[in-house]
């Protein structure tokens, strides 16, 4: 194992320390291994950098012959949100789906679970889950990633969530502080504000992140979101009021805090990342993460460098820079002695828990589906952070059971008498995401359900819109094992 350079000064290392940066493909390149060999403590897995757990078990061995106590995160939330199962979709639902259950001992176990593949992979650090109340309906990058609009429900999820993933000995870093849940607009495009009150704010969005704490959350990640009612100038990635008052002070929270990805655009476009990272550790941020879209060797010399001048010049106090260093250190102390050796066979809880998530109308129109149907896909534009590459819906899933079953996917009105046509007199499968979300879908029903009745809608997303069709299927999101409990119903397995 590398040791630290004998050359490399305490203040670059802990400029280096606090980075979580990405990098390129599935082997990790040689600029990464010296970095690790300087300072750097964290490297952030991405679905680029992963093809099969053996691989990705592989790599993350690689990066421990350079650091043995490396971190190694991963945006894995399950559900939507994979980055081990990227090209293939989640073996568990996501967290609106356990929210449909309300078992918290599901949810334990599902977390539980998915902590241990990560930990047999050599992932110790998961930026996972999210405590958003997702309290607006019209929430573009939030919706099944919440485990629902109760507060309540929220905050004893989040809490057994915790407790199952760290007991695999996998860091939880809870998301997004202080709630992400009352937002129209996506913190990837630009700065979303919430305009409610203190009280508001306390009973409503912050309950679930009291219960992270209490549960012992090792991290929580802060949001890039402006709330006026906390602090009026900056986002909660950069507030002292909300970072060092709030939580450090009136919640008593003592571990790590990570950014959300400083290249998105509602710090990048506004601040720029070297700006806004010297910002966030001035605030009380104590790991930079970076690299969902920026991952070379470039940006981790740029940050590096932005916070040693910023540390010179007097603008970032050194004694903040190390004081971050340290709770880094100190959460790769704590994923050593919290490993876990299990070394069981993988559990199906997640299609158990996908299974029992289903909510199922049906109509005097609806008769079994015996022959292969036509599966139209009415597909929104991905949010960036489930992105584009992760398949979703019933088709695959369908066709195992009904060969001969095919799919199309639409994005706008046509839709409607493009299926009709391809269809013929084949039963039709329409799968849809927030119907009430985008217009365009509930026309497309509208007209798929006038000429024929007998359709069946499956709602993968939060289902907002009255059911409808001759079978309507709510699956509470669109993970692989979603689109399986679908599919078992559908073909009457």
């Amino acid at each position: 194992m590398t040791t630290i350079a004998s050359g490399t000064d305490t203040l670059t290392r802990d400029a280096l320390t606090v980075l979580q940066p990405g990098f390129p493909g599935t082997t990790a390149p040689d600029w990464l291994l010296r970095r690790l060999g300087e300072g750097l403590a964290s490297v952030g897995l991405f679905g680029r950098n992963i093809a099969t757990p053996e691989q990705v078990a592989a790599l993350t061995a690689q990066l421990r012959a350079e650091r043995e106590d490396v971190l190694v995160a991963i945006d894995e939330e399950g559900g939507d949100v994979t980055r081990l199962e990227v090209r293939t979709g989640s073996s568990f639902p996501g967290n609106h789906a356990l929210g449909a259950v309300d078992d918290t001992d599901l949810t334990r176990e599902v977390a539980h679970e998915l902590g241990r593949r990560l930990a047999a992979c050599g992932v110790n650090f998961n930026w996972a889950p999210s405590a958003d109340v997702n309290s607006n309906p019209a929430n573009p990058v939030i919706g099944v990633r919440s485990f629902g609009a109760d507060t309540d429900l929220a905050a004893r999820h989040t809490a057994a969530y915790v407790t199952g993933l760290q007991a695999a000995g996998v860091a939880a870093c809870t998301k997004h502080f202080p709630g992400h849940g009352d937002t129209a607009v996506d913190s990837h495009e630009a700065m979303p504000r919430i305009e409610v009150g203190l009280d508001v704010l306390s009973e409503r969005d912050l309950t679930p992140f009291r219960a992270a704490i209490a549960a012992g959350s090792r991290a929580i990640m802060t949001a890039h979101i402006l709330v006026p009612a906390l602090d009026p100038t900056r986002p909660a990635t950069l507030s002292r009021p909300i970072l060092r008052d709030l939580l450090r002070g009136e919640l008593g929270y003592d571990g790590l805090i990570v950014t959300d990805g400083m290249e998105m655009r509602a710090i990048a476009a506004t601040y720029g990342i070297e700006r806004g990272s010297v910002l966030a550790l001035a605030a009380g941020s104590d790991a930079i993460c970076v690299g969902g879209g920026l991952n070379d060797e470039a940006t981790v010399r740029r940050l590096r460098d932005a916070l040693v001048t910023a540390v010179r010049t007097g603008e970032l106090p050194e004694e903040r820079l190390a004081d971050a260093a340290e709770r880094v250190r100190a959460l790769a102390r704590w994923t050593r002695t919290a490993a876990t050796t299990e070394d069981s066979a993988p559990s199906d809880i997640g299609l158990v828990a996908a299974r029992r998530a289903v909510r199922l109308t049906t109509t005097e129109a609806h008769t079994p589906v015996t022959e292969p149907p036509y599966v139209a896909a009415l597909s929104p534009q991905a949010n960036i952070a489930v992105g584009d590459e992760t398949p979703w819906g019933v088709a695959a899933e369908l066709a195992a059971l009904l060969p001969g079953t095919e799919t199309a996917t639409y994005t706008d009105e046509s839709a409607a008498r493009a299926t009709l046509d391809a269809a013929g007199t084949r039963r039709i499968v329409a799968v849809v995401r927030d119907e009430h979300r985008h217009p365009w879908m509930a026309t497309t029903l509208d007209a798929l359900l006038r000429e024929r009745p007998d359709t069946i809608v499956v709602e993968m997303g939060v289902p907002q819109s009255p059911p409808r069709g001759a079978l309507h299927i709510a699956t509470h999101g669109a993970a692989r094992v979603c689109g399986r409990a679908a599919a078992e119903i559908i073909a009457g397995k």
